[in-house]
């Protein structure tokens, strides 16, 4: 059993800690304030600080970037970080694990595989990019080990506000009968990826040789719209049927005039306009990891739910 540093304690970074943990690994988890999930050391570090990161780091066999900056700070948040996380994984030789995601390939016709170009139009998508080539470019220079993991969309338990089908956009209001407010075509084909899915991906990453040196998507069930996400949710729950309404485009144009976050999402709505599509069998095939089925999430998703907000099942 090895030691592994998770830089992030958010969705992704807290469920990896367990996933890890449960494996017999010591287990520390970075944030800026020292916080994390108990079972773990937990240290507070500015992540952007290359020498502190690399002290943090000796001795580790893996190194995890789980961290995400806010939308509209990418630019200048993300930079300094991944250069900080290059020279952590260069200066103690602990493999470099980074969760991506899907916005550095850009609007994409038919399925999503590792081998699309880089392409993002859009200025989240570049920084993205750019990191992925750095930190393969310092592998092939043998820098360093690294593998990247590209998930689609989050859903799943303790899933955040960012989350567009998350407990508090989503599962909250609809098992309360409410209206949820969509912002695009809630009819239209979409893939998402279970968080505990993400983080079994991330642990078989950062343990397996085999997934060094190229990208790999993580184990995604098939795509299903927001809708039908919905209507399975409900019926699962004993809920009410779901009420899910389109945000017409220039309201919400409008509202990103008073929110950071939605002005930053108008970049990437085009992943919600039309098929998106995750074709992540490389990943399936290689490490015999299957994504978890919908209504089995859901369930587990449901109980979570009521499980912290003190309801009965």
């Amino acid at each position: 059993m090895g030691k592994h540093v998770i830089v992030g304690a958010g969705q992704v970074g807290a469920h990896l800690a367990e996933r890890l943990t449960a494996r017999g690994h010591d287990v520390v988890v970075v944030t800026r304030s020292g916080s994390g999930p108990e079972g773990v050391e937990r240290i507070a570090a500015d992540v952007a600080d290359r020498t502190r990161l690399t002290q943090i780091t000796r001795g580790a066999d893996a190194l995890y970037n789980c961290v995400n900056p806010q939308y509209h700070r990418w630019v200048q948040d993300w930079p300094p970080m991944a250069a900080s996380f290059l020279g952590a994984a260069e200066d103690t030789g602990a493999v470099l694990v980074t969760l991506s995601n899907l916005y550095l390939y850009g609007p994409v016709d038919g399925p999503m595989t590792e081998d699309l170009p880089l392409a993002a139009p859009g200025t989240k998508g570049q920084v993205r990019a750019k990191m992925s080539r750095d930190a393969f470019a310092a592998h092939e220079a043998g820098r360093i080990r690294t593998t990247e993991l590209r998930p689609s969309d989050y859903y799943g338990p303790r899933s955040t506000d960012q989350a567009y089908i998350g407990e508090t956009r989503f599962v909250k209001p609809l098992l309360a009968g409410k209206r949820v407010l969509y912002f695009s075509d809630p009819s239209v084909p979409h893939s998402w990826t279970y968080l505990p899915d993400v983080a079994e991906a991330l642990a078989i990453a950062g343990t397996d040789e085999r997934a060094l040196g190229r990208v790999w998507h993580v184990p995604t069930a098939p795509a299903v719209s927001t809708l039908e996400v919905a209507e399975r949710l409900c019926a699962i729950a004993g809920a009410p049927k779901p009420r899910v309404t389109e945000v017409p485009r220039a309201v919400f144009r409008a509202l990103g005039l008073f929110s950071p976050l939605l002005k930053e999402l108008r970049e990437t709505r085009y992943q919600f306009d039309k098929p998106y599509v995750l074709d992540s069998s490389a990943f399936q095939a290689t490490f015999g990891m299957a994504p978890t089925p919908l209504d089995d999430a859901l369930e587990t998703i449901i109980a979570a739910y009521r499980k912290s907000a003190g309801v009965d099942a």
